[in-house]
């Protein structure tokens, strides 16, 4: 929906004309989750409230109602409901798949078999406690929690006679394990999708993770977290919306605009952006909105100040997910970091809050820089996060004002190097063989280890395998692409030989390392012994079953 702004300068004619411009996003078709309701409700809340809620919904509703407490669940009839008295509930699912369980002492029961259901789900809950069971930012499609206010009770009371049904929406987001840097080998690494989800869909299993797409509501803060670009944003994809931008951003110069700058927001902020916020802000400004304002992160904003804007800013409203505004803002915060290390001015990211903005509606864009931030670029981008933000970050950087050579990043962004001890390493690779991401390799033959800066997220994994702490991450950005893309040794030592054959097969560190572990063991206190920790797998055997057999007895296993 176009927004309805002022057009009195050439700017705003300029931004009238585009933004009147239907968006061609011809983005891959996403697939659909469906859920299906049969419209079963349980109330969960004091009896007077319940039985309250269930008579304004009437007999269209079919209603149990659970009145929780410390005695063991016992079911009555009151009017037409079932009501169960009793037990600890816990609430987990979704629309048409609700499960409730009744703590009681040391069992747990069904509250669908205490109440004699026909089937163990329930397809909607009205949450009347306080606070409410549940405590998701975002709940589940089909959770109301009606406790806290009178006016959520209202809304919910309106509503959940309509969830009746078959209900469609799109799965938002494609997840790709195969680079994904959240464990392995048994450690954990990165957790930034898990923490930045308001819905609570995303969990970890094991060495991967796992997205509910019933859970998820395309809030988009994981795609945003995410280092590695494993958490992609699927409806629609960011770079057919990055087309869209670009296309957006040119039309706007060649109908007369300069120096424009990009307003992102989402549904939620459409009416103090038109009512209160448009009427006096720089014709000059574009607001474009998008299906989540929390879907787009770093390679969207900087991709778009590639493409020729002054600035981006990120409208929120207060009622946003604190998950995501924080994600935005942590992201923003690597952003303005790389745009100084440019020498662009931080304030070309920006992010702000509606309601603050419109207390004074003139001070959030006068703090923007006048001048766009530089010639535009007419590539393409590509469909992975990674390789858009080496694209943008190089055009940037060949254009920057003042740039430097590196420049320190906070921590949790997802460029950086590691930095490794040579006194303490001993060149057993455990690091190596954990890095999801190829930014940490051997040298082959040689005992080396080479790092990659750029494949480098900075998950800690290889930081937590690493047996001797020999590994400290440093979070920060590389400007020049053949250095930071080159593979270098961080550490290398002499191979250690074996002193019977003369292959190399250790380091000297390793077997020293071994020799001061083992010193005290019973099996290795006689020199043959000790030698053989010197010799290779093959001759450490030989040397065994030699040793075996001049003593007269069996060889040794």
């Amino acid at each position: 929906m176009t927004l309805e702004l002022p057009a009195t300068t050439e700017a705003g004619r300029a931004r009238a004309q585009v933004l009147a411009q239907p968006a061609l996003i011809e983005g891959a078709p996403t697939s659909i989750v469906t859920y299906q309701s049969s419209g079963r409700l349980v109330i969960i809340g004091e009896e007077e409230a319940a039985l309250a809620a269930a008579r304004r919904l009437g007999a269209a509703v079919p209603s149990t109602l659970l009145v929780p407490g410390d005695t063991a669940p016992e079911p009555s009839k009151v009017d037409e409901f079932v009501v169960v008295r009793g037990g600890r509930p816990s609430v987990e699912g979704r629309l048409g798949r609700f499960l409730v369980n009744l703590a009681t002492g040391d069992d747990t029961v069904s509250l669908a078999e205490a109440a004699g259901a026909a089937t163990p789900h329930f397809d909607l809950v009205l949450d009347l406690c306080d606070p409410p069971l549940l405590p998701h930012e975002v709940p589940p499609v089909g959770y109301y929690a009606g406790g806290g206010s009178e006016g959520a009770l209202e809304r919910a009371l309106a509503e959940i006679p309509e969830m009746r049904g078959e209900f469609e929406k799109p799965k938002y987001f494609n997840y790709d394990p195969s680079i994904c840097a959240h464990g392995n080998s048994g450690l954990k690494g990165c957790t930034r999708c898990i923490d930045a989800c308001p819905t609570i869909a995303i969990t970890s299993i094991g060495e991967k993770v796992s997205v509910d797409p019933y859970l998820c509501q395309g809030a988009g803060s994981c795609v945003a977290a995410c280092p590695s670009g494993a958490m992609s944003y699927a409806f629609p994809a960011v770079n057919d919306l990055l087309g869209h931008l670009k296309q957006l951003l040119a039309g706007f110069a060649a109908a007369g605009g300069s120096d424009p700058v990009l307003l992102l927001h989402d549904a939620w902020s459409r009416d103090a952006l038109e009512n209160r916020l448009g009427p006096a802000m720089p014709e000059n400004i574009l607001p474009v909105e998008i299906e989540e304002i929390g879907s787009l992160g770093l390679d969207a904003w900087l991709a778009t100040l590639a493409y020729g804007a002054r600035a981006v800013v990120i409208a929120v409203t207060r009622g946003a997910p604190a998950r995501m505004v924080g994600e935005l803002r942590t992201q923003v915060g690597f952003g303005r970091a790389l745009l100084e290390g440019m020498g662009y001015a931080p304030a070309s990211l920006t992010v702000i809050d509606t309601a603050a903005a419109e207390a004074d509606p003139e001070a959030w864009w006068q703090a923007l820089p006048e001048r766009a931030v530089c010639k535009p670029a007419k590539f393409a981008c590509p469909d992975d996060k990674r390789g858009i933000l080496r694209l943008v970050i190089e055009h940037l950087y060949r254009h920057a004002p003042s740039p430097r050579k590196t420049v320190d990043l906070p921590a949790g962004a997802p460029f950086g190097e590691i930095r490794v001890d040579r006194d303490a390493c001993t060149l057993c690779m455990s690091c190596a063989s954990v890095c999801p991401v190829a930014a940490i390799n051997a040298g082959g033959d040689l005992p080396q280890l080479k790092f990659t800066e750029w494949n480098c997220v900075q998950c800690g994994l290889c930081e937590k395998a690493c047996p001797e702490d020999a590994i400290t991450l440093k979070p920060r950005f590389l400007f020049d692409a053949e250095l930071r893309q080159q593979p270098r040794v961080l550490h290398e030592e002499q191979p250690f030989c074996c002193i019977s054959c003369g292959k190399p097969f250790a380091t000297q560190s390793i077997l020293d390392n071994m020799l001061k572990k083992l010193e005290g063991h019973w099996m290795f206190q006689d020199e043959a012994s000790k030698r053989r920790l010197q010799m290779c797998d093959h001759c450490r055997v030989k040397d065994m079953f030699k040793s075996g057999r001049q003593g007269g007895g069996p060889p040794m296993a």
